[in-house]
């Protein structure tokens, strides 16, 4: 395996964990600091969302050899962010207790596979083009904030990408993090605030209140976040990869994770579709699961380490991570648009795609899982022979 530990893998490994670490644990600490959290219960919330997802992104990608890793809702974070304006936290760990409970009891009964095997492909992908669209559309704003970041950038990657010899052993995602990171500290961009100090999350374990306002307003929601969003994107991607990915016992995980995380105070359990897809990038399939090792490893030092490492995190140019992450999905883009729309279920496929790129949001419920339902019921009122 050591052979492969490089490279491909291991940029893709550390991309995907870029993507995963900055815009995602600034959001966090956004959302704690709105609900004035004291300082241990964010670091306790970020060393769940970090340290277990790296330790069970490891375990996942080496037993089943394929690049299937584990994080946590980022929807979650954004339903919890109102409720912590009137629910303690406490409260919210009750919550998320019932959600794994209700995860699990789908898992079990077996009702998520065959959710899963009635949705058609094309619709599932639709779905996945619209939420990594807008990643796409950051990478062009950001040569309106810095022109010569994204454009360093973009330039390295073409560079790479224009000589079929030179991308097969040096990957254009590496070439672009590479150009971004002479050009900030060229221009001194890197907006570091003070001196950094080495800080280690101390984990808090919370006794759970479980009052029925919270779970009415909070579990349903966050379980479809789960299964009905970001797992579906996650399974699609692999199988879209070419792996057969182990649906019933990543929700199982999921299920089990969520009441764990939960007593940590973090949201709920997931099966990362970002990640997965940039890790899905490039090299060889049969070997793209250590670039999930590598992810878990450097996710798992980021939660240890969480205070220190936002703080660098929040210091890179945003231009940097948009265009990084806009890079990235390009391959994941183009595969998603010819697998939506490149054969049957058309009309429900864009039907999908359109209403998970407006992002509107019903019932607390998101974008993306109102796209799976009305893009379904449109392909089966007007396209039923595709069914076929």
């Amino acid at each position: 395996m050591m052979r492969h530990a490089f490279g491909h893998n291991l940029v893709n490994g550390f991309s995907a964990f870029l993507f995963a670490a900055t815009g995602p644990g600034a959001m966090i600490l956004a959302v704690g600091a709105a609900a004035s959290l004291p300082g241990d219960v964010i670091a306790a919330w970020l060393f769940a969302a970090y340290a277990l997802s790296g330790v069970l992104s490891i375990g996942v990608c080496y037993l089943y050899r394929q690049p299937l890793t584990i994080g946590y809702s980022m929807p979650g974070v954004v339903i919890v962010g109102p409720a912590l304006m009137h629910f303690s936290m406490p409260e919210l760990v009750g919550a998320y207790l019932v959600t794994g409970g209700l995860i699990l009891l789908l898992a079990v009964t077996g009702l998520i596979r065959r959710v899963t095997a009635a949705l058609p492909e094309p619709i599932i992908m639709a779905m996945v083009a619209g939420v990594f669209l807008p990643y796409g559309m950051r990478m062009i704003g950001a040569f309106e904030s810095s022109v010569w970041i994204a454009g360093s950038m973009v330039a390295g990657y073409l560079a790479v990408t224009a000589i079929p010899t030179v991308r097969r052993r040096f990957p254009p995602v590496l070439a672009a993090l590479l150009a971004g990171s002479v050009t900030i500290v060229a221009t001194g961009a890197f907006g570091s605030t003070g001196d950094m100090a080495l800080e280690i999350a101390e984990p808090i374990v919370f006794r759970p209140e479980f009052t029925l306002a919270a779970i009415v307003e909070l579990v349903i929601p966050l379980t479809v976040t789960v299964v009905g969003i970001h797992n579906t994107q996650g399974f699609a991607i692999a199988r879209n990869a070419g792996y057969r990915p182990p649906e019933n016992m990543a929700t199982l995980l999921c299920g089990s994770g969520t009441i764990v995380y939960g007593l940590l105070g973090c949201v709920p359990t997931v099966v990362t579709a970002p990640a997965n897809a940039i890790l899905n990038v490039s090299g060889d399939p049969a070997w793209r699961y250590v670039g999930g090792i590598w992810f878990g490893i450097f996710i798992l030092v980021f939660g240890i380490l969480a205070p220190t490492a936002v703080q660098v995190g929040m210091a890179l140019p945003s231009a940097f991570i948009a265009t990084l992450a806009g890079l990235a999905m390009i391959p994941v883009l183009q595969s998603a648009f010819v697998s939506g729309f490149g054969g049957k279920f058309t009309l429900g496929a864009l039907v999908t795609f359109l209403i998970t790129v407006a992002g509107v949001s019903i019932l607390g419920i998101g974008a993306a899982f109102w796209g799976l339902v009305f893009g379904y019921a449109v392909s089966r009122i007007a396209e039923r022979g595709d069914f076929g």
